[in-house]
This record gives C-alpha cells, sequence and structure tokens, in this order.
C-alpha cells in the first residue's frame, strides 16, 4: 500500500500506518472502527485469524500486537483478541498472526510444527489462534530476564504456565490433550517422556530427546521491524505540536490529555449514541454494539491514565492500566496483593485481560451491572477511585462509587488506589466458583473477606476487624455485607458465631428477580462464608478433615510467619494439577503406510493459516453480504419488517424473502431423505423462534449483521393457537411425527411376562436430558457465484454436499446440473453442517440469483446458535422389573422425543436410542416413543444422536436398580452384560461373529482389575475422611451400531507421477483425507518397490465438488472414513490389474521398475491412469457393532458444586486401526464433547423457546481446564474381521458414550455426600435414590448435595457440644 500522506496518517483522520507480519500497511481510506480481524481479513492476503464467536471467548482469531517505546528503546507483545480490537487502535504497532510466524514458502514455526507432530489439530479452524496463545506464552517468558537460561532446543516457560498459555482458546475436535502436550514440549521442566503420541519418536522404543523436536530458538521470529521504529522516532516531534481536530470529517480523535478529551466531551457533535469512547473496547463482547458509530475517542493514550504508582500507602493505577498489567504489579507487592493477583487471573482470558483495562472493569460494574470479579475483589481490600466529572475532580471510596447512581458517558474514571495491608496480623481470601477453574467463566457468586486478627488466648483467634464482599450473585453490583461484619468484629469463631454470621448473610444477599439460581447462589455465599471462618476458628471441634471448596478457587492467605497461619489444612489444589496421559495402541506394518500413526494431511497448513475455508476464499468483485433476519415469536402472523432510524439502517441495500424465490422455485432450506422438507423462509406465519424471515444484504459482512440488528419484525396471534414448545405440550395436543414403519425399532420379548418374573420393581422413574449445541469453530458460512445460463456455483461449509445441491435446485427451480456446489473442508461439524448448512447455502443462491452478484454469508455465532436446532432434549419414563441377585427381566420405556418443527433426522431417533439402551440385555424390552413436533428449531444429528442419550438411559435405570438392591453398581452392570446368544437376539445381523463380540472382555479388563478394586477402595476410605469433598468412580462400557452406506471415489495418476484422490466424504477433521491418503498408497504400492510409502507425499485428496463426484452422500455416521477407503481401494485396484501387465513387461526387460518409469511407460501405452469406483456394502454385513469401556474418577466440591475429573480411562475396541493416531484424537475428542453435554453445557431458551445460551460467554464448552486430569485411552485391537475394511472400524461418534462414565461417578460422589448429611431431597425421599438429569451442571450438583449442608453441619456440631 502507498505511503503518501504519512504525516495525517500518524496524527489522525482515517488513515492508520501499521505492520502486518513484518509488512507496512497504511490503511487510508478504511473505517477505523472496523476490527483488526476485519482489516486483517479484507485488506491484506493474511486468513490466519478466524472469527469464531467475537467476543474475545474462543482464541480462534488471537494475534500478537508489539509496541515501541522510543524513549526506553523496548518491545512490548502481548496476544490479543483482534476481533475485539478496533483498527484505529493499532496506529504504530505490528500485528503477527500465525502465518507471520511460519508459513508454506518460509518454512513452518517449531510451535505449528509440534502441534502437527503430537496431531494437536483436527478441523484446524481454531489451531491458528493456538499457535498464537503459545507462540505469545513463549514471547513473554523468554524475555524474563529474571528467569536462568533454559536447556538448550527448550523455553523459559514451565510446564504449568504452558497449560495456562491456551486457557482461554477454545477447541471441539482434539479434547486439548495433545495440544496441551505439543505446548509443553517448549518447557524448560518438562519431561519429555511423559509427552504424548507424536511423530518424532515412538513411544515405549525410542529415547524422547529435544534434538528430536523442530528445534526452538528464542527470539527467531521479529515482532517489530526497524523501519517501523524509524517512522516512529522521525513523527515524534510533528505529532508534540499537532493539536486535535474537530470536525465532522474526522472519526477517530486521539486525546493526549484530560483536557483535550474535556474539549472532546464538551463539544457540539458529542452525542453518546454516535460516539463511544474506547480504550481497549474489549467490553463490547459482552455488551455487543446494538448500532453503528460515526466517531470514536479513544483514550489509551492520556498518559494520566496509564499511570502506576506504589508508595508505602499502597499501589495507584491508572483507569487505562490493562488487567495483565495490573497483574503484574500485584504479584511484586506483598502476600495480599499476591492473592488479589492470584484472583485477577482468572479473570476473562490472557488474550482478553492483555487489552481490556481495570477502568473498563469496573465501569461496566457501576453503569451496566457487569457481575466483575475485579470489583468485589478490590471492594474488600478496601480500594477507592478518583473520578473526572466536569472539571472537578471526585475521589470515592469503591463501595460510595458503586452505589452512586450509573455514571453518564462523560464522566472519566482515572485511577484506582489499593491500600497496603502488610501487616503480620491480617488475612486476606477470595473465592469465585465458576463452570471453569482457570477462569474465562462468569463468576455464579464471587467474594473477598479481609480480616485483621489478634490473639486473644492461646489458640483462639479474635476478629478485630473484617471486610466481607460479595458479587456476582444477582445485584447491581457488589456490596459489602455490613451486617455480617458488625456481628463478627470482637468475636472469636465458634459453630455458634458461624451460623448466626449465616443467618445474616442470607438477610444481606438477595438476588434480584429473573436471576437464574439464586438459592444456588446465596448458598455458595454461604459456603465462601463459611469456609473463610473456618479458617479463623480454634473450637469447631471436629476432625481435620475440611478443606476449601475445590473448583471454587478460593484462595486464602495469612501474612506473615507460615507457621502463625491460621489456615490450618493445606493441600495443593487439585485443579491445578499437572495433566497426565497414556496412549495404548498397535500400529501394524501389514498393510503399510495403512495402520501406521502418521500426522494428519494438512496439519501444518492448518497451524499456519493458509487452509482454505469457506469465509478465507477471496471476495469475487462486487461480492455482497447478508444475514439474516429472524423470528422471536413461536407462532405468530408476519404482517411486516420495518428497519428501525440508524447508522446501519442506512447500510440496508435489500432484503431477501419468500416473495423473491423464482417462479417455480420451491420455499426449501432443507430436506433429509424422504423423511420431509423444511421451509427457508417463514413466509406469514412464523413458526419457530429462531425461524428465517429474510436476508439483509449489505456490502460488507458486519454492515449486514448490524443492519439486521435493525429489524423490527411486527406480529399478530390473532386466531393462531398457541404454540406447542414442550414434549409435555405436544403430548398434551397430540402433536407428534410419524417415523416409517422401516425405522420403528423392534421390541424384544414379552414383557408382561418379565415383569411377572422379577421379584422388584420399579414404577414409572423419571429422568431428563437437554439439549447440546454443536459449537463448531467455524460458524456456517456460504458463497453464492452467479454464472452463465442461470448456473451458480456455491462454497458451502457442508457435511452433505449432494443433498445441498439438491435443496438449492429445488430452491431456485433450475436443474441440479446448474448447481455446482463445492466443499474444500469444514471447520467442524458434528452434524450441525448437515441439514442446517443447507439453509445458508440456498439463502446465498437465491440471494445470488436475484441480484446477479456473489453474496457471502458468515453467520454471527449468537444467530448460528438460535438456528441451529443441536441435540434433541428426550424426557424418559421407565419401569423396571428385575430379580434380587440384579439380573433384569424386563424394561419399559416411555420416551418423549422434542423434534421441533420440522422432521429432520428425528424419524431415525428412536431406533437410535433404542440401539444404544439394547447393550445390556433387558429380557423383555417394550417402549412407546413419541417424535414430537414442537414450535422449536428442528433438533437435527449430533455426534452420537441418540445413541448417547440411550446409553445413558440404560445407566441410569442400572444405577437405580443397584440403589434399590443396595449393591454395588459394576456387579449389575456386569450381571447385564450380554452373553452372544443374547446379542443376537437383540441386535440380529449386526451382531457379527462371535469372536468380534469385545466388550465383556473389555468390561472386565477395567473393571475387575486390580487396579481399580484399589481405587474403589481408596474413595471410599477418602470420602469416610473428608467431609467437603467426595469422591466417585465408575465404570461404564458402550454398544454402538453404525452402518456403511455406498460410496464413490477416484483415483486419477497424472503424468508427473503424481495422484489426484476424489471422495465423496469431506474432511471435517476427521483425519478423512490422511486415511485415504493411506489406503491409495498401501493399494498402488504394490506396483512400487518400497511398497508405496514413498507414494505418500504424491497423493492429493481433492475438494468435494457435486458435479465432479455424484453420489458423495453425506459425511456423517462414524463410516465415511472407512467407506471411502473401500472405495478407493476398488479403484486403485482397477488401476493395478491395468498397469501389472506394463509393470510385469518392464521387469522382464530391465529388473526393478521405478513408479515414474510405470507412469510414463503406460501413459505411452495409452492406459486409462483414471478409475472410478461405487462401493456399495454387503447388506448383511453393512451394519456393525462397536464396543468401549470407561473408568472415570471424580472428586465433587460439596460446597460448591463444583466437579473435577481426576482420572478418565478409556478402552475402546477401534478394530484394526487406518491410523491410530487419528482414531486416538476422535477417541479422546469425542469423550471430551460428551462431558460438555453430560456436566456443563446448557442450551438454555427462554419461554418462548428461543435460545438465550447464544455465545461464550453463557455457553462454556469444556475447556483446557475441565479435561481429566489424567487422560489415559488405550485402542483395543479386537479380532479380525475380513467383512469390515482391513478390519477396521469406527471411532468418530461411539466413544463420545464413554463420558457418561463421568456422570456416573459424579452420582457416587453425591450418594455419599447425601448420606453423609442425610439429605433425602427427590421424589424417592432417600439419600442413595435419586433422580439426576443431564447436564449435571455446578448447580444441579450442589443442589443435590443439599443447599443448606453448611447450616446442617454447625447446627449438628452445636447440638453434639450442648
Amino acid at each position: 500500500m502507498g505511503s503518501s500522506g504519512k504525516k495525517d496518517a500518524l496524527v489522525g483522520g482515517r488513515r492508520v500506518v501499521l505492520a502486518v507480519n513484518g509488512v507496512r500497511h497504511e490503511a487510508a481510506g478504511a473505517d477505523l472502527s472496523m476490527s483488526l480481524i476485519e482489516f486483517l481479513r479484507t485488506r491484506t492476503a493474511f486468513r490466519g485469524p478466524k472469527l469464531g464467536c467475537a467476543e474475545g471467548g474462543c482464541g480462534a482469531c488471537v494475534v500478537l500486537i508489539s509496541k515501541y517505546d522510543p524513549s526506553t528503546e523496548e518491545v512490548n507483545e502481548f496476544s490479543a483478541s483482534s476481533c475485539l480490537t478496533l483498527l484505529g487502535s493499532v496506529n504504530l504497532c505490528t500485528v503477527t498472526t500465525s502465518e507471520g510466524i511460519g508459513n508454506t514458502k518460509d518454512g513452518f514455526h517449531p510451535v505449528q510444527q509440534r502441534l502437527s507432530g503430537f496431531h494437536a489439530s483436527q478441523c484446524g479452524f481454531c489451531t491458528p489462534g493456538m499457535c498464537m496463545s503459545i507462540f505469545s506464552a513463549l514471547v513473554k517468558t523468554d524475555k524474563t530476564a529474571a528467569r536462568p537460561a533454559p536447556p538448550q532446543g527448550f523455553s523459559k516457560l514451565t510446564a504449568s504456565e504452558a497449560e495456562k498459555a491456551i486457557s482461554g482458546n477454545l477447541c471441539r475436535c482434539t479434547g486439548y490433550r495433545p495440544i496441551i502436550d505439543a505446548c509443553k514440549s517448549f518447557a524448560s521442566d518438562v519431561d519429555l517422556e511423559d509427552l504424548g503420541l507424536n511423530s518424532f519418536w515412538k513411544k515405549g522404543t525410542d529415547h524422547a530427546d529435544v534434538s528430536k523436536l523442530p528445534a526452538y530458538i528464542s527470539g527467531a521470529i521479529c515482532t517489530f521491524p526497524e523501519f517501523l521504529k524509524s517512522e516512529i522516532k522521525s513523527s515524534i516531534n510533528q505529532m508534540d505540536n499537532v493539536p486535535i481536530e474537530i470536525s465532522d470529517d474526522d472519526g477517530w480523535y486521539h486525546p493526549r490529555s484530560i483536557a483535550e478529551l474535556q474539549v472532546l466531551l464538551n463539544s457540539n457533535w458529542f452525542d453518546v449514541k454516535s460516539v463511544k469512547i474506547v480504550a481497549s473496547n474489549t467490553g463490547s463482547g459482552v455488551y455487543k454494539e446494538q448500532d453503528l458509530y460515526d466517531k470514536y475517542i479513544d483514550i489509551k493514550g492520556i498518559p494520566e491514565l496509564s499511570v502506576i504508582n506504589r508508595s508505602s500507602k499502597g499501589v495507584e493505577i491508572g483507569a487505562a492500566v490493562s488487567i495483565s498489567k495490573a497483574i503484574d504489579v500485584f504479584l511484586d507487592g506483598n502476600l495480599v496483593f499476591r492473592k488479589i493477583a492470584d484472583h485477577l487471573n482468572m479473570v476473562a482470558t490472557p488474550f482478553v485481560r492483555n487489552m481490556a483495562t481495570v477502568g473498563g472493569n469496573i465501569i461496566m460494574a457501576q453503569r451496566l451491572q457487569f457481575p466483575s470479579d475485579i470489583a468485589t475483589v478490590l471492594l474488600a481490600a478496601g480500594s477507592t477511585v478518583t473520578v473526572q466529572v466536569a472539571s472537578k475532580r471526585l475521589c470515592f471510596t469503591l463501595e460510595d462509587f458503586l452505589e452512586q447512581p450509573p455514571c453518564d458517558s462523560r464522566t472519566l474514571l482515572l485511577n484506582i488506589f489499593v491500600p497496603d495491608w502488610d501487616s503480620d496480623n491480617v488475612t486476606f481470601e477470595t473465592c469465585r466458583a465458576s463452570p471453569r477453574p482457570f477462569g474465562n467463566a462468569v463468576s455464579y457468586v464471587n467474594s473477598a473477606f479481609l480480616a485483621r486478627i489478634s490473639e486473644a488466648s492461646p489458640g483462639e483467634l479474635l476478629i478485630e476487624d473484617i471486610r466481607l464482599a460479595f458479587g456476582a450473585y444477582g445485584t447491581k453490583h457488589a456490596i459489602k455485607a455490613r451486617n455480617v461484619e458488625d456481628f463478627l468484629r470482637g468475636k472469636s469463631v465458634s459453630a455458634s458465631v458461624m451460623l448466626e454470621a449465616i443467618k445474616l448473610l442470607k438477610d444481606a444477599i438477595s438476588p434480584s428477580v429473573g436471576t437464574t439460581h439464586p438459592e444456588y447462589r446465596v448458598s455458595l455465599a454461604v459456603s465462601f462464608l463459611f469456609s473463610f471462618l473456618s479458617s479463623l476458628a480454634s473450637n469447631l471441634n471436629e476432625p481435620a478433615r475440611t478443606d476449601r471448596p475445590n473448583g471454587s478457587d478460593a484462595n486464602g492467605i495469612m501474612n506473615g510467619d507460615a507457621e502463625s497461619s491460621p489456615v490450618k489444612h493445606v493441600k495443593v489444589d487439585i485443579d491445578c494439577l499437572s495433566i497426565r496421559s497414556r496412549q495404548e495402541l498397535v500400529s501394524t506394518e501389514e498393510y503399510k503406510p495403512v495402520g501406521k500413526p502418521i500426522k494428519k494431511a494438512g496439519a501444518e497448513l492448518q497451524a499456519s493459516g493458509e487452509a482454505v475455508y469457506v469465509d478465507d476464499i477471496p471476495a469475487p468483485k462486487g461480492c455482497l453480504y447478508g444475514a439474516f433476519i429472524y423470528s422471536t415469536h413461536p407462532h405468530a402472523r408476519i404482517k411486516g419488517i420495518k428497519f428501525r432510524s440508524s447508522l446501519a439502517s442506512q447500510k440496508v441495500i435489500t432484503v431477501i424473502d419468500a416473495k423473491d424465490i423464482p417462479s417455480g422455485g420451491e420455499n426449501i432450506g432443507s430436506t433429509f431423505a424422504t423423511l420431509g422438507d423444511e421451509a427457508l423462509f417463514a413466509d406469514s406465519v412464523s413458526e419457530f423462534a429462531g425461524q428465517n424471515i429474510g436476508i439483509v444484504i449489505a456490502e460488507t459482512q458486519k454492515y449486514a449483521h448490524m443492519a439486521a440488528k435493525q429489524a423490527v419484525i411486527e406480529y399478530s396471534t390473532e386466531n393462531l393457537e398457541p404454540p406447542i414448545l414442550t414434549i409435555e405440550d405436544a403430548v398434551q395436543h397430540n402433536s407428534y411425527f410419524h417415523p416409517p414403519p422401516f425405522l420403528a425399532p423392534k421390541p424384544v420379548g414379552d414383557f408382561s411376562e418379565g415383569m411377572y418374573e422379577a421379584d422388584h420393581k420399579i414404577l414409572s422413574a423419571e429422568v431428563k436430558l437437554e439439549s447440546q449445541y454443536y459449537f463448531y469453530m467455524e460458524t456456517q458460512a456460504a458463497l453464492a457465484i452467479p454464472d452463465e445460463d442461470n448456473c451458480i456455483t456455491v462454497y458451502s461449509s457442508a457435511q452433505m454436499p449432494e443433498a445441498t445441491q439438491s435443496v438449492i435446485g429445488r430452491c431456485l427451480g433450475i436443474p441440479f446440473h446448474n448447481v455446482r456446489v463445492i466443499t474444500r473442508r469444514v471447520g467442524g461439524g458434528f452434524g450441525g453442517k448437515a441439514m442446517k448448512a443447507m439453509h445458508v447455502a440456498s439463502a446465498c443462491a437465491i440471494a445470488a440469483f436475484k441480484l446477479r452478484r456473489p453474496v457471502r454469508m458468515f453467520l454471527d455465532r449468537k444467530t448460528d446458535m438460535i438456528m441451529a436446532g443441536g441435540r434433541h432434549p428426550m424426557k424418559v419414563k421407565y419401569s423396571v422389573g428385575f430379580k434380587s441377585d440384579g439380573r433384569v427381566t424386563a424394561l419399559h420405556l416411555d420416551l418423549g422425543i422434542n423434534a421441533g418443527i420440522s422432521p429432520d433426522y428425528s424419524p431415525v431417533m428412536p431406533n437410535a436410542v433404542i440401539g444404544s439402551l439394547k447393550k445390556y440385555n433387558w429380557g423383555a424390552l417394550a417402549f412407546d416413543i413419541k417424535v414430537c413436533r414442537t414450535n422449536v428449531s428442528s433438533k437435527s444429528a449430533m455426534r452420537a444422536p441418540g445413541e448417547v442419550q440411550g446409553s445413558f438411559i440404560a445407566e441410569t435405570i442400572i444405577e437405580h436398580v443397584a440403589s434399590a438392591l443396595s449393591a454395588d453398581t459394576n456387579t449389575i452392570r456386569r450381571k447385564n452384560l450380554h452373553d452372544f446368544e443374547s446379542l443376537k437376539v437383540f441386535f440380529g445381523g449386526s451382531a457379527g461373529e462371535a469372536s468380534t463380540y469385545s466388550l465383556v472382555t473389555i468390561f472386565d479388563k477395567l473393571a475387575l482389575s486390580p487396579d481399580y478394586q484399589l481405587r474403589a477402595a481408596i474413595v471410599e476410605r477418602f470420602n469416610s475422611g473428608s467431609r467437603w469433598k467426595k469422591r466417585g468412580i465408575s465404570c461404564v462400557p458402550i454398544t454402538y451400531a453404525v452402518t456403511l452406506r455406498p460410496t464413490p471415489g477416484r483415483v486419477s495418476i497424472l503424468n508427473d507421477c503424481s495422484i489426484a484422490v476424489e471422495v465423496g466424504g469431506v474432511e471435517i477433521g476427521q483425519g478423512l483425507w490422511t486415511k485415504v491418503k493411506q489406503m491409495t498408497a498401501f493399494v498402488l504400492g504394490q506396483l512400487c518397490p518400497d511398497g508405496g510409502e514413498g507414494l505418500l507425499d504424491k497423493v492429493r485428496v481433492i475438494q468435494a465438488d457435486s458435479l465432479s463426484m455424484i453420489q458423495g452422500g453425506w459425511t456423517a455416521g462414524s463410516t465415511t472414513s472407512e467407506t471411502s477407503c473401500e472405495a478407493v481401494r476398488q479403484s486403485c485396484g482397477a488401476l493395478v490389474e491395468r498397469l501389472k501387465p506394463i509393470k510385469e513387461d518392464l521387469e522382464a526387460k530391465s529388473g526393478m521398475v521405478a513408479w515414474g518409469s510405470l507412469i510414463a511407460q503406460a501413459t505411452m501405452a495409452s492406459v486409462n491412469l483414471s478409475a472410478q469406483a461405487y462401493w456399495t456394502p454387503d447388506p448383511t454385513t453393512a451394519s456393525y457393532l462397536n464396543y468401549g469401556a470407561a473408568v472415570s474418577e471424580v472428586e465433587v466440591d460439596v460446597l460448591t458444586g463444583a466437579t473435577t475429573i481426576l482420572r478418565s480411562d478409556l478402552v475402546y475396541d477401534c478394530g484394526q486401526s487406518l491410523n491410530p493416531a487419528v482414531d486416538l484424537g476422535q477417541v479422546e475428542g469425542a469423550f471430551v464433547q460428551g462431558i460438555g453435554f453430560f456436566t456443563n453445557e446448557e442450551y438454555t431458551t427462554n419461554s418462548d423457546g428461543l435460545v438465550i445460551n447464544d455465545g461464550t460467554w453463557t455457553y462454556k464448552i469444556p475447556t483446557v481446564d475441565t479435561i481429566p486430569k489424567q487422560f489415559n485411552v488405550e485402542l483395543y485391537n479386537s479380532s479380525r474381521n475380513q467383512k469390515h475394511v482391513l478390519s477396521s472400524k469406527a471411532s468418530g461418534e461411539p466413544p463420545l458414550l464413554l463420558a457418561s462414565s463421568v456422570h456416573c461417578a459424579m452420582r457416587e460422589a453425591i450418594r455419599a455426600a447425601r448420606k453423609e448429611f442425610s439429605v433425602c431431597t427427590g421424589q424417592a425421599n432417600s439419600p442413595i435414590t435419586f433422580q439426576m438429569d443431564v447436564p449435571a451442571t455446578m448447580v444441579a450438583v450442589k443442589e443435590l448435595c443439599g443447599l443448606d449442608v453448611v447450616e446442617k453441619h454447625l447446627e449438628s456440631l452445636l447440638a453434639a457440644k450442648a
């Protein structure tokens, strides 16, 4: 880009100068309010940063930003969310993306190579962000002068820091374990032998040595180019003498003093609706912008707002100081300050803390009721704030400031002062409860406590003064519990004192109306106060078996000598334990390179950000952008759409809706087989909240998204029936879909006879399972380009390109051969890119077809979550009969499935649920299944659809039987596992041969092992000695039926001897391309002297193209890789047959024949070097069973409901794995996704059925800190089965079912807690029998453990004393 107007660019106006990956860019004419990621992706050649959430909550967009201080000659580097960073705020900065540290042309960086080598990239959409988080951590720690030089090849990073380096990054594919290993490989204190499977050395055989890793050299990447340093130095004098401009032409202002800011604030053009004051803009990740702004005032450059002053009285921090910088300041202080730093380290993510300001956080808490941790902690520390109001400077205590009416936009927070509490008689503790121990999740409750104590008598402590702060519990802002403080002053802590304090606290903590889980939040506040006061108590007369709340991140400390600390029971927080793992697998040489754990094809390309996803395709000339307008009403007539008068509304070019469907076209958005269609647009009547009504078309994606927010839809419900939203509503109104008979599951045996034989019966017990969102990292995306003769090409992130082609053709009313759908790769699917992707592709196609211009859509995360549908919610009632020894004789299920508005995949669900339920021999099995049609978004197939629910239902029933008999659950499980004869009765031909039935062997290997027995005994012993933490351990078996489908494949050998392969399947991260490459090399290797391993690099699998490879089917059901491999094997086999005669002829003449010579001769002989096959499975063996089992051990914090997964051991029968590394990744990733379903992910809707947990702030998938602390996986090689593809088996979906072992272990831990405190809540009125639904969130766990256990405990102590 040009460099003219350099002075203006540096000073202000609408131009910004920055370096991107070392290259100068001048953003002349750019809208400075655009995000940095938008600039990078649309104004530069770099697509590495990915837009995953636009909230700073996923890490896909992370870049390294570097700033240069010419006065000190220092460069400061930090990671940042480019989705929240505004272009105008990075003037004279350097931005480094994943392409900037390594790429195809210049070579890949060790971070990228190690991620690839540790098999840490699957779909790859999150990988560039992972790279930059790791690289940023390396840059930061390697510049720490105080640390000793690391051994050669390592960095100064520690293993603990390595794990936390990616604590803010989300990954839905891998399960995090291999990413952690790649990151820890840089740590100076790591034992390389502890790292998992990788391509650098063979585990168990080769010695792990750093020399075998891609060499890491600190400082090898220049983060700030010399030319920009020179430019900055030369501009300093110019900038000093240039006043700020105030004119209608300027859109970005950089005041350099409070006085200059006041001039701007007092200008006649200042309007809070059109002018935004920014320091870092991270608040927009929480409070989304509802309209465009035309002016920005950047206050980050005002020196007074960035001051840091230390004195003997305390620390003064400017309001514009970043949270990360504040953490560094506090870490360099006394123990109280360090505890503040520890707590701040759990606020947001590292790349948000680096940008977000302390003052911005406090202002959001004061003005917008943001549930701030920082405000709570600083409130307890007695902080004060200085505020500028007009020309006055006012000083408030933080408590008084928070109590003020919300300050207006002209009020400026200048600084925060935190007093020094450095005294030997002060104790300080902070607590928070959130779904993620490392942070990156808003607290249910946060608190901070500071007390000055003295020794009243030997062994007895007296509270001289105390400060108790609580926040985030559903209040306007953090508060001090003054009534409790007043009561506690001058007292020694005893059971009676604590009980009274808790009663007073309940009066002070009163969540506002509408707050979710109010009782739980009050209980948390009680638990935190109890925990703190317990550390000060000396005469509770109870065994030393309590500890501070696990998972609540309580961190208590008393200043002074550790020996005088009143904290009695010190132990390492298990949340901070390092993650360990073990992988056991067998690779085979028989079909090499098939069976070898080679790394995923294209992994380095994904890591560098060069892998192209749909939104990475350069925008064609004249491209327009679309965003959906959706209904917020579940059943209403649409009377019209208007747009608010706003800046964003001015960006609307047109609106496309049902009336724009071409004549002869259909209003169809998706279809599945012959089961039914779903409309693309609501046409006069909205049938569910979230239904597409139309598409706003604008010049940019940002404008389209913002303009869609301006739409005001007028509804009418006159003469319409009320919406049906729940399973109960559907039953009442007889609203059902009726699956065709061929999909209906078949009952087994005579239920009445089985119940007659039973010694015991459980009647009408109930369990519920809620929905789950896919959370693929890449949201739905499509690009439609009109072509000649009514043709159109659509690039779609789709699992079903063929079906997408047909839907677009029907929608436009054109022949299917006029529609080309291309899918290169998908950034995560899990079933969500099957049906719903068709809607986006069709919408783009209609708009492009009408406007005759390319149209692109890339859904924002909120819209995607609202429209996705997700997993099917279910309500189950069961009646079961069983013998006294635990053998089940009969089971009946009443199952309600919430299908949503259209059939979608739902007619298949009953068969899937019953299929996985049949893993046990129920004697007789009967069921009544209702597929409910409701006015909510259509539920669709999500990884292991139906099977995961069915398997869990089975475990619920088995555990209920065990509870009723007071028997060991594993004994009941084992007794009801099938023998092969009963397996055939329940599964028919899918049971296969007796030699392939491995479930009993696998289950016994885990559940009957001495290791398990020892661990179970340790758990029991732990629970008997621990009151506030309980552990549970459980072993769960799974059976999963899959069906092979017909699949095409084509293999072509080109003139240069390279090989192009096409298959019907789509690469969605499951390693399809990798396995296909291996199969191609294996079969064609029969023609090569080396057996084909040298062919691997010659094979390229090309993108799915609906006109090139017809009958491609869909990528789903876990079998696409193996069926594609079989189609390729047949295609290659045809080529081998053609080439063999030539090879034999050449060998007869000259001996050994090289691959190149063979192909050259075949070309001269006009041999057809392209072969295609359409493989169809044998109907008698098309369906087969997969087996596995898992042991999980958990620890539940009775005080908070937090659960830590201590260990999970998975054994999964993969058959003869086509690629053990790929299959291992599938097993781990599926398991962790299942953990999210069973424990943490709440896909919540409002009373109209509209999704409200619609972003990373409210929807929490597993992160690096929520996976098992010890994560062991064994790929079990079962006996050979020649009816499978090289004896392989599926791996993508079945292992997800194993995650129910975590839920079952949690039940055991909760049962121990309920027995401890005699909790008898629930219909059964029993401490050991209780309903535990899915997901078992912190709230649910705490409720089951008892919300009042602290009070009960204290009352029991007083009763015992009396």
